[in-house]
């Protein structure tokens, strides 16, 4: 057996992440809209035993999707940890994972909510921490444009360490419920936090018992500067946009080897990029599945996505067959918007070609081919220190998550790279992570 083994997600995403995923002919594009196809695809993803399925949300309807003349399917989505409770208690095994902002949210409420639900699920809850990076959302919450990019991290930095200090309100032992000496719990097991600080201010505690994990697992997605900042002293995963293995080993590198100075070891964060599989018993049937896909994009949708992804840059007036611009500087989402800027240069990719692997993708690492070839790529990215693992977002669902779960995970099983069982009953057991003591 391989010394290291991989960590799975899934990500769920209605019809599937390919932009134009809604139009094939064996989706059904209501699907955003059912808990029994959500259930069915967690319910795959436990089959295969996969570590977890992730959520993501936006708190808003961005202006590409407005502009796209109605042809993007991504408008309507459930919020993600009612979604997320309901799938509690309908699953066994596999983690939950759920994507709460820092920006448009408080501390308090996003610390009891994560604690229902793990204790809903019997500890298997985790937290995605995003700081949101829209006009659109900002919008909605009464401001007329959104925070500077480092003030929304300075804000998640104190938000996570306030949701920390609440999750530790209660000793483990703290509830007696004895029914004879009346006593419900024991007071000097119970802590306030008294939390002052420069954005929030906060007494606690959680009127609710201490997670079974201790505290949720804490994820987070950003890849700037001030992202992987944030997540060498708070995360537990952090989920990236990497579309080739040099610049993966390089951030991989990069985000370990800052967990020192927080007192961490690079063991106790796992990066998982994400991953599109288009899986084929032959390579030739794997590029047609593809292509498919790739020739329903709608040329309004493609263009109106990668300007959004890029910082909102008006692409209108330019060549669509020939190079992409030079992009000013956004105060939007940092890290995605520069993966894309290097693909097009790294592969002198046309606009159009760009947004073809923006539609696909969006910076993340296809892989097309047979479950073999798959495995391959997989495995020399866990044994070259790429990553620790995936987070799979298959294009089309539930037809590409179907593949994965029934040809590749085999394969990564018969090679001694995946597991054939969960080794507990916590997410913090599956991704071999320690409960954390109180602080």
């Amino acid at each position: 057996m391989a010394s290291r083994q991989l960590k799975l997600g899934a990500f769920l995403h209605g019809f599937g992440h390919h932009q134009a995923g809604w139009r094939h002919p064996e989706t059904d594009p209501r699907s955003e809209f059912s808990f029994k196809h959500y259930l069915k695809l967690a319910q795959t993803a436990e089959r295969g035993c996969f570590d977890l399925v992730f959520l993501a949300d936006s708190t808003g309807i961005r202006d590409w999707e407005v502009n796209a003349l109605s042809r993007t399917a991504r408008v309507s989505v459930f919020e993600p940890t009612t979604l997320l409770a309901a799938l509690a208690v309908a699953t066994d095994h596999i983690g939950l994972i759920a994507t709460v902002s820092t920006t448009y949210n408080e501390p308090y409420t996003v610390a009891r909510k994560f604690a229902s639900i793990d204790q809903l699920s019997g500890g298997r809850a985790g937290w995605n921490v995003v700081t949101s990076a829209t006009e659109s959302e900002a919008k909605n919450f009464s401001l007329a444009a959104q925070m500077a990019h480092g003030d929304r991290y300075g804000r998640a930095s104190e938000f996570v360490d306030v949701v920390n200090g609440l999750w530790d309100s209660w000793d483990d032992d703290a509830f007696l419920v004895d029914k004879e000496s009346g006593r419900y719990f024991d007071p000097a097991k119970l802590h306030f936090l008294n939390h002052e600080g420069e954005r929030f201010s906060v007494r606690g505690p959680l009127n609710i018992a201490r997670p079974p994990q201790g505290r949720p697992v804490i994820v987070q997605a950003g890849s700037s500067e001030d992202g992987k900042a944030l997540a060498a002293r708070t995360a537990d995963l952090v989920f990236t946009a990497q579309p080739a293995i040099g610049p993966a080993k390089a951030f991989y590198a990069d985000l370990k080897a800052r967990m020192a100075a927080h007192g961490r070891k690079p063991d106790d964060l796992a990066v998982m990029p994400g991953a599109l599989p288009v899986i084929g018993r032959t390579e030739e049937e794997a590029k047609e599945k593809f292509e498919q896909l790739q020739d329903l994009i709608h040329p309004e949708v493609g263009i109106a996505q990668l300007s959004e992804l890029l910082g909102g840059v008006d692409l209108s007036n330019c060549d669509v067959d020939g190079p992409l611009p030079e992009i000013p500087p956004t105060a939007g989402g940092q890290s995605r918007r520069q993966v894309l800027i290097d693909m097009a240069k790294r592969d002198n990719l046309s606009i159009r070609q760009l947004y073809k692997r923006v539609a696909a993708a969006r910076g993340f690492l296809p892989l097309i081919g047979t479950p073999k070839a798959v495995a391959d790529i997989m495995e020399e990215w866990l044994v070259g220190e790429a990553a620790d693992g995936f987070n799979i977002m298959a294009p089309t669902m539930p037809r590409d998550l179907n593949d994965f779960v029934d040809l590749v995970v085999p394969e990564l099983q018969r090679r001694g790279l995946f597991r054939t069982s969960y080794p507990g009953t916590t997410l913090r057991d599956t991704l071999g992570l320690a409960r954390p003591s109180l602080r």
